[in-house]
Parts: C-alpha cells; structure tokens; sequence
C-alpha cells in the first residue's frame, strides 16, 4: 500500500536538499556502469598488514564449490556460486557480493583465489556493482592482499585481481552514495581511501584524494561521545571494524600520512569507548535499532584488534552516559541496565531506527532478561514492521500509535521529541518522549538502579491517552503472573498497580533470518500514573 501524502512530506522536509538531487539524479541514470579495467594494474604499495585482519563474521561461510551460507540462510547453487541470486531479497544479495566469508581463515588460498577470480570473470554487471557491496567487498579483497599467503595467485592472475579492483573503485569513485549518506557514503569513502593507501600510482592519488571528505564523515558520524550517530551497536561495531582496517593498511604503506593515522586511530578509540558501553556482560552487544548478534564482530574481537595496533579505549566523559546518541548505561551490585533516551537518528537518515525511546535492556548475574527484540530482514512487511513497533520494545505506548512515524522498510516520516533530562551515571536517569501522533502527551520514565535491584516510574503528562506498558523478556524465560506481581526466571517484578497486565507471545529476532519465541509482559492502562515497577531478585 503507498503511504499517504503527508507521510511522504514529513519524510522529506527532514532530508538535506543534496540528498533530494542525487536521489533525481541516481533515478534518471539508472544503476552503475561498471568502469573499465586500466590497461597496467595498479601496483600495491602493501605488502603485509602490521596486524592480522579479524576473521568472517559468524553468519557468513562458504561451505562449499557454491554454497554460501548468510543470514541463517543458505545459497546452494551447483558447482559455481550463482552470483545473480536474488531470491532471498537484497540484504542477502549485498551480503553474498561483500564476500566475507572469504575472510574465513579455515578457507584455503586457493578456494578464496578461485571464487574472486569467478567473480571476475562472471559478474561484469548487476548487483555486485551497486556502491554498497562494491565498498565492503574492496576492503575485503584488500584485507587478503595485504595478508601473506592469503590468496594463492599467479602473477597473471594477481594483475586480474588488482585491474579489477581498481575498476570497481573507479565505478564507486563516480557513484557515491549521497542521496543515502550516513553508514553508506562512510563506508565508500573509507573503501576508496584504503584503495589510496593500498595501491600506488595516478589512480590510487585519486582514490586517496577523498581522504577530506572522509575525515568531515568521521567528525559528524563519530561525535564526542564515541557513539556512531545512527544509533545501532551493530552498525556502530561494523564502522569501527573498517576504520581500523584502513587504519591498518595506512600503517602498513605510509600512504595515509600523521594526520589521517591520528585522526583514524583517535575515532577509533572513542569509538571502542562507546562500544563498552553497548555491551551486555554477557560479551555481546544491545539489540537497540537495526542491530542483531553475528553480524558484526564480537565486541572482545574489536577490542584485541584495536590493541594489536596499539589504539586504546577511551571511555566517554561521563561514564556510562553517551550523550550525543542518546544511550546511559546503569550498573549495581548484579543488575546492568542500558537505556535508549533519543529519538530516531539522525534526522536526515534515520533508516535504521526503531520506535525505542525510552526502552531498555536489562541484565541480572550477567545474564539478559528484559531485551529488544533484534530484526529478521530489511525486507517491509509484517516482521519489519513488528521489529520498529513500539510494542517491540521495553517502553510505554500511548494511544495505540508509535512514538515515530515509521513506514516501508527504512522510512520515518513524523519524529518523537526525546529528552534526557538528568542523569546521575550509574545509578538514576530521566527522561522524556512526546510521540509524534499523541502531541501533548508526555510519557516521563525515571529508571534508578541499587545493588538491591531496578526501580522505574512512568508517568503520563499532560493529555492523558489509554497506554500500553510492555516488558519483553527474553528468549527461554518463563513468566509466571501471580497477581500483583510476575517471576521472570530469578527474577520478581512488582507490577504497576494501576494497570492491567497479561502475558503474551512475542517475536524475538536475535539473528537475523531468525525468529524465536517470548514471553512479553503488556499493561493497559487509562490514567496517568505514576506507573511503579520494581525488580528484585527472586
């Protein structure tokens, strides 16, 4: 169904004009056309990166002449990988040509030599030329050619790899992605910068000309607090990666110059500081936004990556709290907690977000109880929409509608109004979101943690609305309602009183292409509060 007008013009009036050109523009000229392959390959300027290169992710593996598995999902396609796959919509086709799993140091050289070369050969156009998959699978061909033994190559074949590489460059150089910005044009540029750094000659001064624009994109992506500004830990460890990859690289040339190596390895560290804290005790990262585990590297991988190349963690200036993404982090005795306290990001693209403010995660003994509910697919339909409803998350609905206005697979028209209003680190915070469709409306939380336990207040101020209070408890925990209050597994959680609770089944969707089952806590109430809830171990 098309959305309506008015969606479509609260969508644009928040988009920057140079995105509303390129988005004409990229339409009249249709998708890119593959530049040609230079006459005399680029030399590397590499030889062996200073230090070894993280491995595939855990979803990406080739398991055999053409199977590839990714997303939980599986391509088997014969003797050859059928690189025109689409029957598993884009994100799987973007993955397939990124060739992660070529990263998988279990693969010999020869089979990683073969499938580039089948590329190659194979895919002179399609999907493998679009911006996106053509920026992260140069820095994976780059990660191998700048690890000895790698690739198993003749001299002949090793020009095939570079003369390719530098038209695919070429093509990015020409089609970067500012009708997208955000994650999409970081990622061209750091790939066409590390094309700079990793090779030599005319192309490769021109490859490393976008060193400006790429340290303007780390100075508005990565703000003071560390955080990637779209707000998603996954994405968040996924750009991390790359900066320190191209971090590597430069280091390993001598290309990139003082002022690149300082400003890569300064992001860099904020970033780590960031990481901290988006991550759960349990070693692995929050589900807030577009994020699910497997993806990207485990936050200790990033961490012993960054330390190889002597890049320290730097945590935020107020500990826990990352202002500028909106996220505070609180820690008791047994208890962790980590609260979203701003609304979708940022505002001229925020395809990733959710419908999540003023949800939280919640961990006891190190072990998760209270969670988002992850993403399945970025295909638009009912598991899209169920993974950035308001209901998916530990957070007050109001009136039946979302806090943003979200539609398709990626698109949010009308925008919350989120506040963090004070924070004492570690043990208090409060907040505040007005929704978009329930203006006058104001549903304030205030979370506190002790070693003793959790203790959170809503209230609803001003316009007083029907709300929905909604606990989503994670995978595996049962929830036993006993009047007054619920046992979730080693956990007692004094409900509300003035609200009436059920349990019912939900979706989670820790990894991407799949979906579990949990208990969801759900509350209605009529009045304005305040709404008590106070969790105590069992």
């Amino acid at each position: 169904m098309s959305p309506a007008p008015g969606t479509v013009l609260r969508t644009l009036l928040h988009l920057r004009p140079g995105q509303l050109v390129h988005q004409v523009r990229d339409t009249l000229r249709g998708p890119p056309r593959p530049a040609p392959e230079p006459a005399v390959p680029p030399e590397l300027a590499v030889r062996a990166a200073p230090a070894p290169f993280p491995g595939a992710p855990a979803h990406a593996r080739l398991l055999g002449p053409g199977r590839v598995a990714l997303l939980n999902r599986t391509l088997d396609s014969g003797d050859r990988i059928d690189w025109a796959f689409a029957g598993e919509g884009p994100l799987f086709a973007f993955h397939l040509h990124q060739h992660d799993f070529l990263r998988d140091p279990d693969l010999a050289s020869e089979q990683r030599a073969g499938v580039i070369l089948d590329w190659i050969e194979r895919h002179r156009n399609g999907t493998g030329w679009h911006p996106a998959p053509i920026s992260l699978r140069a820095l994976t061909w780059l990660r191998l050619l700048a690890t000895p033994g790698a690739l198993a190559l003749t001299d002949a074949d090793a020009g095939r790899v570079r003369a390719s590489l530098a038209a695919q460059l070429d093509t990015l150089a020409r089609h970067l992605e500012l009708r997208l910005l955000a994650n999409h044009y970081l990622s061209n540029l750091l790939a066409l910068v590390a094309g700079g750094v990793a090779f030599e000659g005319t192309a490769a001064d021109a490859w490393l000309g976008h060193r400006t624009a790429l340290l303007e994109q780390l100075d508005e992506q990565v703000p003071a607090d560390g955080a990637h500004f779209e707000r998603s830990p996954m994405y968040h460890a996924l750009m991390l990666e790359n900066v320190l990859d191209l971090l590597n690289l430069s280091r390993a040339s001598g290309r990139g110059g003082a002022a690149l190596d300082a400003a890569l390895g300064d992001a860099a560290a904020r970033m780590l500081g960031a990481l901290e804290v988006f991550t759960h005790p349990d070693g692995e990262i929050a589900l807030f936004a577009d994020s699910a585990l497997g993806i990207a590297q485990p936050p200790a991988a990033l961490e012993a990556y960054a330390a190889s190349l002597e890049v320290e963690v730097r945590p935020p200036v107020v500990p826990g709290v990352l202002g500028d993404a909106g996220y505070v982090r609180l820690e008791a005795g047994p208890w962790s907690l980590l609260a979203s306290v701003a609304g979708p990001a940022p505002e001229y693209q925020p395809g990733h977000a959710h419908a999540d403010a003023l949800s939280f995660e919640l961990c006891l003994d190190g072990h998760r109880l209270v969670t988002d509910t992850g993403v399945f697919e970025y295909i638009a339909g009912e598991r899209r929409d169920r993974s950035r409803a308001t209901t998916s998350h530990a957070t007050l609905e109001v009136d039946g509608r979302d806090q943003a206005e979200l539609w398709a697979a990626h698109r949010v028209g009308g925008r919350p109004r989120v506040c963090l209003c004070r924070v004492e680190p570690g043990h208090r915070a409060e907040a505040t979101c007005e929704g978009w469709a329930s203006r006058g409306s104001v549903h304030r939380r205030v979370l506190e943690v002790s070693p003793e336990g959790l203790r959170i207040v809503d209230t609803l101020e001003g316009r007083v609305r029907p709300s929905k209070l909604v606990l989503p408890v994670v995978a595996g925990v049962d929830v036993d309602l006993r009047g007054s209050e619920a046992v979730l597994g080693a956990c007692r959680v004094k409900l509300p009183a003035d609200a009436a609770f059920r349990v019912e089944s939900g979706a989670a969707y820790v990894e991407f292409g799949r979906s579990e089952i949990r208990s969801v806590l759900v509350g209605c109430a009529s009045g304005p509060g305040p709404f008590v809830w106070e969790f105590r171990r069992a």
